[in-house]
């Protein structure tokens, strides 16, 4: 399923509304959305808003890893904003937050002056 993007211009912000499961058939055209959204709007912050993901598995990380090299490569910033308590504790054991924000607001997200 593909997720639903909305660019907020007001601060360079592109938040990805993903929704579903989150597996290795669905992250392929997940990840090929995001990246055709962060080519098109070269955004200061990417949100990875997962409160409609119901199920990810491994690929999930993949797909949170990948887009966080690309931003890097833009020399932007991604985050990833409400993951309900059993994606959280995945990406805990993945350490995914070592090097990417997780919040649990999307308001939460400020983009870095």
């Amino acid at each position: 399923m593909l997720p639903k993007l909305e660019y907020c211009t007001d601060k360079r912000i592109l938040t990805a509304f993903l929704c579903g499961e989150i597996d290795h058939h669905s992250a392929r055209a997940v990840r090929e959305a995001v990246d055709i959204a962060i080519e098109k709007h070269r955004p200061a912050l990417l949100v990875l808003d997962f409160s409609a993901v119901t199920f990810m598995d491994s690929s999930g990380i993949g797909l949170i890893m990948g887009r966080f090299k690309r931003m890097q490569e833009h020399r932007a910033d991604i985050l990833v904003a409400n993951p309900s308590d059993s994606i959280a504790k995945l990406m805990r054991l993945a350490s995914v937050e070592r090097i990417v924000r997780i919040v649990y607001t999307a308001h939460s997200a400020n983009v870095k002056e």
